[in-house]
């Protein structure tokens, strides 16, 4: 099978894997652990009206693609790996600006994501991001947008996303919830609570029937009150790897000024639940997410 495989591929690929098949372009991975969140993320990415959805939706924005270009700078002639790549939102939104990867490599559970985003560019591989099929120390650029909290071993997966980093490196990590921001009790606990039911009402995107919202919700596992991402995991799992670590509380009002400790109003729903919870919503740990970048010492 693997005389079949394009060349730029097979060389990235480890000697211990599970590969599976290769499918229309698609190399399959077999994945050992199947669990319930592995089998949200595949059927809801993988729908095609959902997937559109998000495709359309999701960090296409101005203040997200400042943000992310202010980081990579140029992805020119380097390899890239994205994890969680889902239907290609990242390289959708930053292709215009950061020019052209030697090598795309896009991982994720969902086959349906995967189609959709090789028709942008990516080299597809569906696999566990708990367990990648590829070789150490061997991509420019690694990242994982909107992928820890979806993943049921977060520290796991971003040790393994770490591993694929060359010395001189870099991993990003963002749109992940801040464990802190959601720390969420009484009313506001109620308030985030009866979002769901309003959100159907006005079909948001991602909830536009009871069906999507149910998949939807079922990918996020680390995405509810009391969870979520925590500045020890960055830098008890990249440190020890040989990482500096730099961290960035941000709301999703903000772009590249994150990057100079401005990190943003949430929106008014938010800071409402968080204030009916004790958060004061204008500190660094009320913010929404913690961005992660991570550059590995030669």
């Amino acid at each position: 099978m693997l005389n079949k495989l394009p060349c730029n591929l097979s060389q990235y690929l480890s000697a211990e894997n599970n590969f599976d098949r290769w499918d229309e372009g698609i190399l399959i991975c077999k994945l050992l652990n199947s669990t319930p969140a592995i089998q949200a993320n595949s059927y809801y990415f993988g729908h095609p009206e959902w997937a559109k959805n998000y495709f359309e939706a999701c960090h296409r924005d101005e203040k997200f693609v400042d943000l992310w270009q202010a980081v990579i700078g140029s992805w020119h002639d380097k390899i890239v790996v994205d994890i969680g790549c889902g239907p290609g939102n990242l390289y959708a939104s930053l292709k215009e600006r950061c020019g052209e990867p030697q090598l795309l490599l896009g991982v994720d559970v969902s086959h349906g994501a995967l189609k959709m985003a090789q028709q942008i560019g990516y080299t597809p591989i569906l696999a566990d991001a708990q367990q990648l099929p590829l070789v150490s120390n061997f991509a420019d650029i690694v990242m994982l947008n909107a992928c820890l909290h979806h993943c049921d071993d977060m520290a796991k997966a971003l040790a393994e996303a770490a591993r694929l980093v060359r010395p001189g490196g870099l991993l990003i990590s963002d749109h992940d919830p801040q464990r802190t921001a959601y720390q969420l009790w009484g009313l506001g606990l109620l308030l985030w609570q009866i979002r769901l039911p309003l959100y159907r009402l006005l079909k948001r995107g991602g909830h536009s029937t009871s069906e999507e919202q149910f998949w939807s919700v079922a990918t996020e596992v680390h995405h509810k009150p009391g969870d979520g991402v925590k500045p020890e995991l960055y830098y008890q799992v990249l440190e020890p790897l040989g990482f500096i670590v730099k961290l960035y509380p941000h709301n999703h009002t903000v772009g590249a000024e994150v990057l100079e400790g401005n990190y943003g109003r949430a929106f008014w729903k938010c800071r409402l639940a968080q204030r009916l919870s004790g958060i004061e919503p204008d500190s660094p740990k009320a913010a929404l997410s913690l961005m992660c970048i991570a550059t590995r010492q030669g």
